[in-house]
């Protein structure tokens, strides 16, 4: 079947004028063993970012998929960064090669909150789905999911020496868990509203948390076993209390009684100068500087006092007080008592300083450098990433600015997009600059300020450049000196449109007072270097009874066609302005339109969602077609033909064909509303700006479109999504309670359970084969031929159909191996047992033969148990089992017992520390010295 018509496909190529996306968090990375605060990772919408601060550049691009980031960790040993997403997603990445090969799907929404433990072995993710999840790192696998908070999760901490973890919710609540049996065992109740932040502090034995006032409240966590043994505990004061808040104090804070691994009592709360709201709170590694910031540009900064710095303070303070109460005493001439002097809050908290940034702070990070130097990398709303550096040694720190990353992309929104007549430049202009970059590179040329800018387009010859703006002026730009050369007052309302001329000498441009203008090119002597430089010169006015919101020319420059804010779309004769055709249909007004290249054609788009083709003879309308799922912004016929690219609020590009009426394909990356697009001379490239500060580039590659197989193939996509959203199978005994299995029901769980049941299938095939084989060598009573076997098994270097279903298990993702099993209809399940049993027999991949059988086991055990045929192969697994398992663990014992005896021996023979001892020796050592030290001198 011959194509009769082809169409070619446009695919995404780049994201740039992003430099850090609003939604996700800003972190310190290290790369490659670099310098500690030299990078900063940050989300750019699907993708992540990492920038070299010192040098403002992107070296390194950790690509996602379609849906957007919203929270960053980086591992502890600053080797991978745990990325979440929008859709519930966790992805690990390598920062060493920028690949991801561990991925988690367990939430059903965005992750709001991650946290590594303290060796990277486990992850705990919070959610907008209200879920927390522990995954194993390590395994590649989901432990468990936690339930109970009722609203988003805003933070999850893991506490360092015990097998805790503590979350926090916009729900008002803070929930301990212990993770042993994985239930929650205190929730604490002292907030009256949303806990924004939350952070551990003095050894785990603090919790600050942030919540919707202007107050950081602080809890002590008292720890019941040590108390047990004998331990005394201090007893902190309160400190900037209301009375209800000591009210509040007095009541338990706890919704049961019982106090079974730890007790939490209020210890007081630090004011925060701002009023409004913590939009985030965190501290340093050490937890040493707290940072905190609201909706405004002040961040604070708190150090935390360490037991001997607060025990200085005390011993001065109780000086003071002993002076005093002497002085007193002297003056009264009666003995008064001993001064007390009561431990508070404000004595281990204090405020170091204020960091007012240039706009409005959302997410900060901190990172304690060596000599007490401070690093702050705070990421603005304004898509501007700023760091800080200050001496927290110093008596009054001041922070200084170290660097500021704005030159890769806009401050607002870009609003208008034109691409250079030779495919090379494409130019951006936003509510207060206007870039130009390097269409290959994606480098910026150049950036000059402007005034709110909604159209532009570049002089013939590529060297100026004309803006319509807000205001109603034209502004026109040199791009070899980066100089504003000329402002025109053109119209007195905004001037939404402008058009070049098709004969290149002039344009016109359309406003909000009513006028259509039309504007000559001229070259006028500049009074001050007395050189020729270009200017514009207004020739004619069209007076209109309502406002313009787009113009066009005819490319035969023989008709203009304006849109009107009374929905519909006028035409006028180019030489005498009189009036042609009126097109009228849409229900809103017309936000775009644009004339094909044979002035055959004309296509408007409305904030109707819909997008009409009419024909300029006699302004008939050929179809309209329901274009977006929200208003369309822009529409662009592609240069020398028929088709043309509209892009709507609806967060998508699509392509269409003027000539069929048929939708061609959709362009989706963008994640808010898309408000221009512009179109290469050549066709071959687009430029789209969007709400989410990004632009996108799309390039024409020569695979055709085959318009049938787009339509199936979008079909297929809607079939997995909703197959993946059906319900998910139950787990017996997991119905009820808080805990739960982690994994989550997707389309590859579903694919995975499909292979897994068709290599059973295969087994089982080739197993009657062979019997078939058997039972016909014994009746011939001769040796026959033997069957050919499948040809996948061949296609697998011949192995066995019992190894085939074995490679086939292993090739599941271990994070989605127990929601796979859980797919797997019960008749499957006792030939898989029996395959188990071989499998261990032999040794083959014995610990993922457990996990399979012990999961299998739980969630069949109703039905295994009361199935008589295979109380055997249970207990044969039983006791195969057991004894596989104790040699494996003999072996690791024996390896692990042998390390240890060669680390001991080279430590003995060279005088060598070893791993984490060596570093906390190193520092007693030094200890040590310096007493030393300090006594030889004391006795010279």
């Amino acid at each position: 079947m011959g194509l009769t018509k082809q169409y070619l496909r446009y695919v995404a190529s780049a994201v740039f004028g992003v430099i850090g996306s609003q939604k996700a968090n800003i972190v310190y990375v290290t790369l490659r063993g670099g310098e500690k605060g030299r990078y900063v990772a940050v989300a750019a919408c699907e993708h992540v970012f990492i920038w070299d601060v010192r040098k403002g550049e992107k070296v390194l691009i950790l690509q996602g998929q379609k849906h957007e980031v919203t929270f960053l960790c980086p591992s502890p040993d600053g080797i991978h960064i745990a990325v979440g997403y929008e859709d519930g997603a966790v992805r690990i990445f390598s920062l060493m090669s920028g690949e991801s090969n561990v991925s988690f799907n367990g939430h059903k929404s965005a992750v709001s909150v991650m946290h590594y433990d303290a060796l990277g072995a486990r992850l705990v993710t919070g959610s907008k789905d209200t879920d927390v999840i522990v995954w194993d790192i390590i395994n590649e696998c989901g432990l468990y999911r936690l339930r109970g908070h009722k609203d988003v999760i805003t933070q999850a901490l893991f506490l360092k020496d015990k097998n805790l973890l503590v979350t926090s919710s916009k729900d008002s609540f803070v929930k301990w868990w212990d993770l042993d049996t994985q239930h929650c065992f205190k929730t604490m109740v002292g907030h009256r509203s949303e806990v924004w932040g939350m952070v551990l502090l003095n050894q785990e034995n603090r919790l600050l948390t942030g919540s919707a006032d202007s107050e950081l409240r602080a809890w002590d966590i008292n720890y019941l076993q040590e108390k047990a043994e004998g331990e005394p505990k201090v007893k902190k004061g309160k400190t900037l209390l209301d009375d209800d808040d000591e009210e509040e104090n007095q009541d338990d804070v706890d919704e049961s009684p019982e106090e079974r691994i730890l007790s939490c009592k209020k210890a007081g709360s630090i004011l925060r100068e701002a009023r409004d709201r913590v939009v985030s709170l965190t501290a340093d590694a050490r937890a040493r500087v707290i940072a905190c910031h609201g909706n405004d540009s002040v961040l604070e900064l708190f150090t935390v006092l360490s037991e001997d710095e607060v025990q200085k303070k005390m011993t001065k303070k109780l000086k003071k007080a002993k002076k005093k109460a002497a002085k007193a005493q002297e003056d009264a001439g009666e003995e008064a008592a001993e001064p007390v002097v009561e431990r508070m809050l404000k004595d281990e908290i204090l405020r170091l300083t204020n960091i007012k940034a240039s706009a409005k702070i959302r997410w900060v990070d901190c990172l304690m450098c060596a000599g007490g130097e401070l690093k702050v990398a705070l990421l603005l709303q304004n898509n501007t990433v700023e760091t800080y550096s200050l001496k927290t040694s110093d008596k009054t720190p001041t922070a200084n600015k170290t660097a500021r990353l704005t030159l890769g992309g806009h401050r607002t929104d870009v609003r208008t997009l034109a691409f250079s007549s030779d495919n090379l430049a494409v130019l951006s202009a936003s509510g207060d600059t206007v870039k130009v970059w390097n269409r290959s590179t994606l480098q910026v040329i150049r950036t000059m300020a402007c005034e709110y800018a909604l159209c532009s387009l570049f002089v013939p010859g590529d060297r100026q450049i004309i803006l319509g703006t807000k205001s109603g002026k034209l502004q026109i730009f040199e791009l070899a000196s980066g100089s504003l050369l000329e402002t025109v007052d053109a119209h007195d309302g905004a001037l939404w449109s402008l058009c070049l001329a098709p004969d290149q000498r002039g344009l016109v441009t359309g406003g909000a007072d009513k006028t259509v203008k039309f504007w000559e090119f001229e070259l006028m002597k500049d009074k001050e270097s007395g050189q020729k430089r270009l200017t514009v010169k207004h020739t004619r006015t069209l007076q209109l009874e309502e406002d313009v919101l787009c113009v066009k020319f005819s490319p035969d420059h023989r008709l203009l066609a304006v849109s009107l804010l009374d929905c519909t779309v006028k035409v006028f004769y180019t030489d005498t302005l009189k009036f042609f055709l009126s097109l009228y249909g849409h229900k809103l007004p017309v936000l775009c339109l644009d004339i094909s290249h044979d002035s055959t054609l004309i296509a408007t788009g409305s904030a109707d969602r819909n997008v009409k083709i009419w024909g300029l003879d006699f302004g008939d309308c050929h179809r309209s077609m329901f274009a977006h799922d929200d208003s369309v912004m822009f529409l662009q016929f592609v240069p020398k033909t028929h088709l043309f690219f509209t892009a709507g609020k609806d967060k998508k590009i699509k392509q269409w064909d003027a000539d069929k009426f048929e939708h061609i394909q959709t362009l989706e990356g963008h994640h808010r509303e898309v408000w221009c697009l512009t179109i290469s001379p050549n066709g071959d490239h687009i430029v789209s700006s969007s709400h989410d500060k990004s632009l996108r580039l799309w390039e024409r590659t020569r695979e055709p479109i085959i318009l049938e197989e787009e339509r199936e193939m979008e079909r297929e996509a809607e079939f997995e999504e909703s197959m993946a959203k059906g319900d998910a199978p139950v787990v017996p005994g997991e119905t009820e309670g808080e805990a739960a299995p982690a994994g989550k029901k997707t389309i590859e769980t579903v694919k995975a359970a499909e292979r897994i049941m068709e290599a059973l299938e295969l087994y089982k095939e080739e197993n009657r084969k062979m019997e078939e084989y058997k039972y016909a060598c014994q009746t011939a009573g001769n040796e026959l031929p033997p069957p050919q076997p499948n040809p996948i098994l061949v296609a697998f270097g011949n192995v066995t159909p019992s190894r085939y279903v074995l490679d086939v298990i292993k090739k599941v993702r271990s994070s989605e191996l127990e929601v796979s099993l859980l797919v797997l209809p019960f008749p499957y399940i006792p030939e898989l047992l029996k395959l188990f049993n071989s499998y261990i027999k032999q040794g083959l991949e014995v610990e993922l033969v457990c996990r399979c059988l012990f999961f299998l086991l739980k969630i069949h055990f109703g039905q295994i148990s009361s199935n008589q045929m295979l109380l055997s192969v249970i207990d044969e697994l039983r006791t195969n089992t057991v004894s596989k398992v104790r040699e494996i663990r003999d072996v690791m014992g024996f390896n692990s017992a042998g390390l240890q005896f060669l680390q001991r021996e080279i430590e003995s023979k060279e005088d060598v520390m070893f791993f984490a001892d060596a570093t906390g020796q190193l520092t007693e050592k030094k200890k040590k010295r310096r007493k030393r030290e300090r006594a030889i001198l004391t006795i010279a």
